[in-house]
Order: structure tokens, then sequence, then C-alpha cells
């Protein structure tokens, strides 16, 4: 058995979400914060057999995008106003997945 954690942008999470349990899988949704943009995202937690991690990777691969947007210079941590004022292009959606072994699972 396996535990799939995605980090996807919260505009992707809803129909990523949605074609998941669609195809039979049990999803729950985390409200997540990432460390780089400092905007929201979700973290969806999914419990499978061994065989069937291929095709949840399909379907977030299908549902989460890439695409670019502005971001503001100060908008993270790692960034200040010495590196110039004006918004810079960044990539956002994709999903970031961990696939984890699980050895029990109990529902109680």
């Amino acid at each position: 058995m396996k535990l799939v954690l995605a980090i996807v942008n919260n505009d992707d999470s809803a129909v990523a979400a949605s074609a998941l349990t669609s195809a039979g899988f049990f999803v729950t949704r985390l409200s997540t914060t990432g460390g780089f943009l400092m905007v929201g995202n979700t973290t969806l937690l999914i419990g499978t057999e061994d065989e069937s991690v291929n095709e949840v990777m399909e379907i977030l691969h299908r549902h989460c995008v890439t695409r670019t947007q502005k971001s503001s210079p100060n908008a993270s941590f790692g960034q200040s106003l010495n590196h110039g004022s004006l918004p810079k292009e960044v990539k956002v959606g994709g999903a970031t997945v961990f696939v984890l072994n699980v050895e029990e699972v109990k529902k109680l």
C-alpha cells in the first residue's frame, strides 16, 4: 500500500480531487501554504494499492497544469527589494508528489 502526497496549486485542487474521486480513489484535502510565493496550496492525501500509483500520477498530470504568473519581488522570504522592484514571471502549478510506503491501514 502507498500514500501519495500531492502538493497542488489551489486553482487545480478541486478538479484534481474530483477526477481522483471519480476514478474511485479516496482523497483528503489539506490547506497548505508554500514557501516560495507564500500563497495557498492544497495537499492531497491519497491512499492506494501499489499497482494504482501510476493511475493516480496520470490523473494528477492531466489536471495539475503548469503556468506562469507575475510575482512581486518581495513575495517570498528569499528575495528582497535589492533585486529590483519589478514583478517577475514565475512558473506555478503542476504538482509536487511524494509516494510513501504504508505498513498498515486501519479504518476505525
